[in-house]
């Protein structure tokens, strides 16, 4: 039987943004048990929940400290399970982020670990001596600035931290680690969750004997703050042993049905497309990954096609998650602005083109209706990282700003307090009220899209067979033995034209026309052209 994530298209709920119903201005368990109809209308098959785990919130839940347990600003346990309830209910599979390559400081791990270097957790963070000079044991960086080393004064060493000097670094080379981190694991499995979608899945090992990492071959940073892209980071992760881990972790999902782990990994450009193809090869390792190919500023058809065909080169019995939007990055409306005729343009030309891509595709909340990103103020700012390099990097608050429901309610009825990120009037005006009452709306496209997507098995398991178009022309046959669905896309605002040999018509949601051998393609515009025999496009 065919595995349900296959086919899936997976819906991320950011907790804290999605719905308050206590007052306090924080999204919370029931807010979103409450809006599970919304997320089911659109015709997706599964939630990814960003962290609900008890955490100081230090990086907004990415900092836990605590992994069998809801952090009370989200509720209890028993709201949890009621969400999970309601959601089965609706025909929804339901994954959690897990965190597992570092905890929070106030992990009662590490307040053991930091106490002295014989207690029994001493060695499950990476805790190294200073170098003669004082200095860090390595080079290495930190995603949020700075060395990736803290220097503790209790034990008089450092510990290792990726992303915050909050976060440091599990030991993985310890086996009780591994082995208390697949406990957390089963722990969730056991209360009913469908999977795990894994934060920084190729975090987990550091190179044991403690190499610095060589300089990147591009000399300059790719940001005004970014040291961490100065480096080839190759030490530090993406180390050999996290294929073991892995392949423990899917041990254990094995053991119980229909269980999902996607992973994220964190790292770019054609290394990203390697990583996720050796994680996801074969039948031991992760289900799927995806990474953060697709979530930049890079919106041409040779990047898109070069994600996909190097994933399927690299792992051709591997299945890929493809995203345009998260939490971490500009939302791709706005992100790509420079390509688009209009914010409503590029947000139904972004979602035709997803939605058609062979793989799991995953969308971010608010994507639905076409948001945008929230421009911010620093005395609006809470991401420690942008609130240390401002104006240099803005953040990702600007991402992560509350789901608008209702136009003219306080916050866009949000929450009846004050909410944790600022509702603005350019949000607010995509509000989901507004868009159910208009037939012509971004969230009727969406269900349109989806809903041509799994009605047409060649977009869910057909094969992909790319077409030598020219710049900005995106095109490619999806097929089956008795389905051919070809996909054009024009990724500019410049309208196009371009000559079809063979019978044709067009099918499904368009912004295009097809007439006398001719396909008129308007600026970021897009068609999807049902045949029966092979067709030929040209300029």
């Amino acid at each position: 039987m065919r595995e349900w994530w296959r086919d899936a298209v997976v819906y991320q709920i950011y907790p804290r943004s999605y719905q308050d119903t206590t007052g306090d201005g924080i999204g919370d368990l029931n807010g979103i048990t409450r809006r599970l109809p919304h997320v089911a209308s659109l015709g997706v098959d599964c939630i990814w929940l960003s962290p609900i785990f008890t955490s100081p919130q230090a990086d907004m839940g990415y900092d836990v400290s605590d992994y069998t347990d809801i952090d009370p600003i989200f509720g209890t346990l028993a709201d949890f399970d009621a969400m999970l309830a309601t959601a089965h209910d609706l025909g929804l599979r339901v994954i959690t982020d897990q965190v597992l390559s570092h905890t929070s400081e106030k992990h009662p791990w590490f307040v053991e670990s930091r106490k002295d270097r014989t207690n029994p957790k001493a060695d499950w963070y990476v805790w190294a001596d200073p170098k003669p000079d004082g200095s860090p044991p390595t080079n290495w960086h930190s995603h949020f600035g700075g060395p990736a080393w803290e220097f503790d004064a209790t034990r008089g060493q450092y510990y290792m931290h990726n992303f915050l000097s909050q976060q440091p670094d599990l030991n993985f080379h310890n086996p009780d680690v591994v082995e208390a981190i697949l406990d957390t694991a089963k722990f969730w499995l056991d209360r009913g969750l469908d999977g795990f979608r894994l934060d920084t899945v190729n975090y987990y090992f550091h190179d044991k004997k403690l190499r610095s990492n060589p300089a990147a071959k591009a000399t300059h940073q790719v940001m005004a703050t970014d040291l961490y892209g100065m480096q080839d980071n190759i030490h530090n992760k993406n180390q050999k042993e996290n294929l073991g881990f892995l392949e423990q972790l899917r041990a254990l999902c094995d053991r119980y049905d229909g269980i999902m782990m996607v992973g994220e990994v964190g790292d770019m450009g054609q290394r990203s497309i390697d990583l996720m193809a050796a994680y996801t090869k074969g039948s031991k390792r992760l289900h799927m990954a995806y990474s953060f190919a697709m979530l930049g500023p890079d919106f041409s058809p040779k990047h898109f096609r070069g994600c996909i065909e190097g994933f399927q080169k690299g792992a051709p019995d591997g299945q890929p998650e493809w995203s345009f939007s998260n939490h971490d990055v500009i939302r791709h409306v706005s992100r790509w602005a420079d390509h688009a005729v209009s914010e409503e343009a590029m947000a139904r030309l972004s979602a035709a083109m997803l939605m058609s891509f062979e793989g799991t595709i995953g969308i971010y909340q608010g994507e639905e209706l076409g948001q945008t990103e929230t421009v911010m103020q620093f005395e609006e700012l809470t991401d420690l990282q942008a609130i240390r390099y401002w104006p240099g990097i803005k953040g990702r608050d600007g991402c992560r700003t509350p789901m608008v429901w209702t136009h003219d309610a306080p916050n866009a009825g949000f929450t009846t307090g004050t909410p944790w990120l600022p509702v603005k009037a350019p949000q607010a005006a995509h509000a989901v009220d507004l868009q159910e009452a208009a037939n012509d709306s971004i969230l009727h496209f969406y269900r349109e899209i989806i809903a041509f997507r799994k009605t047409h098995p060649c977009m869910t398991r057909g094969k992909t067979a790319w077409i030598d178009a020219a710049d900005p022309i995106l095109a490619f046959t999806r097929s089956t033995n008795d389905q051919h669905l070809t996909c054009v896309f024009n990724l500019s605002k410049t309208a196009k034209t371009l000559r079809i040999k063979g019978h044709a018509s067009l099918t499904g949601p368009h912004h295009g026309s097809l007439g006398g051998g001719v396909l008129d393609l308007p600026g970021n515009g897009f068609v999807f052209i049902d045949h029966a025999a092979a067709i030929t496009l040209t300029p």
